[in-house]
């Protein structure tokens, strides 16, 4: 009681000296900071699953521990707090609990640092255990794997820790090199500065699959136990030579284990061992798991990530069958938009109730391990079509998504801006270690340098890429090489960042189709470099973003919209300038005569995470005196009439007259008008409207003979600005034309049918009445 009326008698003496403060000044003040001894604070990194160097920040202050909100936080904050723990800087921060939520008092909140404070108790703030947050909105940092030399541990209390953070499976036996990824091994977690080992008794198979899916696959298979038990790591030397038979050859270095963990339960659910019951060795462990050994895992790699012919063999198989479900418009393999295939027609999910257990179900399904990350509210953008599911329900232990329990959904239910999403664990390739950037202002750009002669006894060097034929899909490659994202350009010249040391050209010819984990998966010269130019300043360069635009054409509107006009040739001169007609109209008795267009509106649409601009400055635009515009971009869509096998019949192309938000969706602004020299773009979330009745938005059909056709149409076909995802730029829509009227049907997104349902499209027989279904 005494304790409640001292801190009442504090609370009041805060409240008056407040009022006092209030009475005293017209001018309101921002919190100032409030000090707190610096001695008295300790800091620590908490949660999971996460890594050494990042988690949830807890405080000790006033003899507990306790968190800090993520209410206005910042990076400023987050470089205060790594210097606390003895990181060098931060390199990102984590709102809403993404490290879960912690316990006890919310220390701070409001916290608002400059960034070089020598303390978070420096920083403006509400003042200590003054928050109106719940434990929902703890904030984490993830800091620079790079320790301040000379820190010592004062500031960080070290306790027995009730979680583990990072697991990794150690290879014992080596033949010739190992490739990567390690599929079998010693389990091994993070302790203190270095690895310790898991007691195997009563390890079971729900143990191996959680740590393998952990690792980035999808399953385990059964290990042979007795051989590593023969061949103990902490054996002597030349017993292990004894029991060891010639085909597989142990490490020789005798090696003191170092047992952590032992008693580990898991389901076989869990997303991450620190989920699963475990109990730790306590003090001195050196006589630990006496009747047992370490543990030791065999997973079995996705295809992705398979080698050899048998896992190829699979793979060829699974490739036959279309899966029927999908990932898009993620930056990094293994992430994006979950899609299903459902009556032939691709679709998303609606993120209520969606968590880890959906989200692993479908990252095994893919290959992959399980989800580091249930995703909600179109974090990887908006899909299109119908949404098939609706609270999907998984235990976990189901093969595939379809197994699970769920609610079929009406379009009142659920909307595009609840599309679910997962991230899922993908195993340790080492690609990024292959690639650098130099000369950036950032981070996130520079030019290109890659690594070469990394093998067996070689010494790896590091050289320039030919910047010859480099574009945005080679750029897309090398962002997700290094991990940073999409590409927001490819450069062929960088002679602005010419500042390092390597000056060798080492890759050429490069040639990605944008999907490959590496540029060494790309097309490319090998040893036989040709490369016209091999100066440094025409070396290959990337801008990459951590977000990217995603156009897509609404693809019932040229439906709608598409009809048949004879247009007099006297009034296309401007559009014959523009070569928006046909070849042959060249040899057309000008002005006499006419051409026969087909005519249709376009509504294109940004369901990206960010502004489609063009790749040209105002700067470069070209004005066109005849229409009185300026063109950001040369060719903007391609128009083409083809025959049911392919065949290019007719063709269109339509330059940017005008790149401009012609209408948002609700909440969103417009940002891009072209009215006096205005910029260019389309904003998330809007769209641009070219109507039927402009120049140019036509395909000139004067010398088609009537048949069964398909009316293609495809945005930024030449991957002038990089998207997200270029698999939906293309729309498709069958057609016939009897030399009079044309129909116009079945228009639908480039990859939003199954593959069965497509070849059914592609084979069309024709409109045999006038009745279109």
């Amino acid at each position: 009681m005494g304790s409640c009326g001292a801190w009442a008698r504090r609370e009041l003496l805060v409240l008056l000296s407040g009022v006092w403060l209030w009475m005293s000044s017209a001018e309101p003040t921002a919190p100032g900071p409030t000090h707190a001894p610096t001695s008295q604070l300790k800091f620590r990194l908490a949660g999971y699953p996460r890594k050494h160097n990042e988690g949830r920040v807890e405080v000790f202050y006033n003899d507990e521990w306790g968190t800090i909100c993520d209410d206005d936080f910042t990076l400023a904050n987050a470089q205060v707090l790594c210097r606390h723990l003895g990181f060098v800087a931060a390199t990102g921060w984590a709102h809403s609990a993404k490290y879960g939520k912690g316990v006890g008092r919310i220390w701070l909140d409001n916290v608002n640092c400059a960034g070089s404070e020598k303390s978070i108790a420096d920083c403006k703030h509400r003042g200590w255990g003054n928050s109106d947050c719940s434990h929902e909105e703890d904030a984490g940092v993830v800091c620079k794997d790079e320790r301040i030399p000379g820190f010592k541990d004062s500031n960080v209390i070290e306790t027995e820790q009730s979680h583990v953070e990072e697991v990794r499976l150690r290879a014992v036996v080596s033949g010739a090199r190992r490739p990567l990824p390690v599929t079998e091994g010693v389990v091994e977690v993070r302790y203190k500065d270095g690895w310790a080992q898991i007691c195997d008794e009563g390890w079971n198979s729900q143990n191996s699959r959680v740590v393998c899916g952990m690792l980035g696959f999808p399953a385990e298979k059964k290990v042979n136990r007795n051989f590593y038990k023969l061949a103990s790591i902490s054996q002597p030397k030349q017993k292990r030579r004894e029991d060891v038979g010639s085909k597989k050859r142990l490490f020789t270095e005798r090696q003191q284990l170092n047992y952590r963990l032992h008693s580990v339960s898991c389901a076989g659910t869990e997303v991450h061992l620190s989920m699963c019951a475990f109990e730790f060795y306590r003090g001195n462990s050196s006589a630990a798991c006496s009747a047992g050994m370490p543990a030791v895992v065999s997973c079995v790699p996705g295809p992705l990530f398979a080698a050899g012919n048998a896992h190829k063999k699979k793979q060829r198989q699974q490739q036959q069958s279309q899966p029927r479900i999908r990932l898009k418009g993620g930056a990094k393999v293994g992430e994006g938009r979950v899609e299903v295939l459902k009556r032939s027609e691709w679709g998303t999910i609606c993120d209520d109730r969606w968590n880890l257990l959906s989200a692993s179900v479908v990252c095994r399904e893919l290959g992959f391990g399980s989800a580091k990350e249930a995703l909600t509210g179109a974090r990887m953008g908006q899909g299109t079509g119908p949404v098939h599911m609706n609270e999907v329900q998984c235990l976990g232990t189901e093969n595939s998504l379809w197994s699970c329990p769920f609610k079929n959904i009406t379009q009142e239910d659920c909307k595009h801006s609840e599309d679910a999403a997962v991230r899922c664990n993908i195993p340790y390739m080492g690609y990024e270690n292959l690639i650098r950037l130099s000369g950036g202002r950032s981070r996130f750009e520079g030019r290109v340098e890659v690594a070469v002669g990394a093998g067996d006894g070689d010494q790896r060097r590091w050289g320039l890429v030919c910047g010859e034929g480099w574009g945005t899909l080679e750029a897309m490659v090398a962002c997700r090489q290094l991990g940073l994202g999409f590409a927001n350009h490819g450069l062929q010249e960088t002679w602005y960042w010419d500042a390092s040391n390597v000056t060798e050209m080492v890759l050429s010819g490069v040639k990605c189709a944008g999907h490959e984990m590496s540029l060494s998966h790309c097309q490319h010269h090998g040893a036989s470099l040709n490369c016209r130019n091999t100066g440094t300043r025409f070396a290959a360069g990337v801008i990459c973003s951590e977000t990217a635009s995603d156009l897509l054409l609404h693809a019932p509107l040229v439906q709608e919209t598409a009809y048949i006009e004879d247009r007099p040739l006297h009034m296309l001169y401007c559009a014959a300038e523009e070569n928006c007609l046909a070849s042959s109209a060249r040899l057309a008795n000008w002005p006499y005569g006419h051409r026969r267009l087909l005519r249709f509106s376009s509504q294109i649409h940004n369901n990206g995470r960010a502004d489609f601009r063009p790749k040209a400055g105002r700067h470069s635009w070209v004005w066109h005196e005849c229409h009185r515009h300026y063109h950001s971009m040369d060719i903007f869509t391609h128009y083409d009439i083809l025959t049911p096998n392919g065949t290019k019949v007719a063709e269109g192309h339509k330059a940017s007259f005008c790149l401009e938000d012609t209408e948002c969706e609700e909440d969103v602004a417009k940002r891009y008008e072209c009215a006096n020299f205005g910029e260019q773009g389309i904003t998330v979330g809007c769209w641009d409207l070219y109507r039927h009745d402009i120049d140019c938005q036509w395909i000139d059909i004067t010398d088609v003979k009537p048949g069964n056709y398909i009316l293609q149409v495809v945005i930024n076909p030449n991957f002038e600005v990089a998207e997200s995802d270029f698999t939906n730029n293309a729309m498709k829509c069958n057609c016939k034309y009897d030399g009079h009227r044309i129909w116009v049907h079945s228009c639908h997104i480039g990859d939003a049918l199954s593959e069965e349902a497509n070849k059914r499209f592609e084979q069309y027989p024709g409109q045999l009445n006038n009745q279109i279904s």
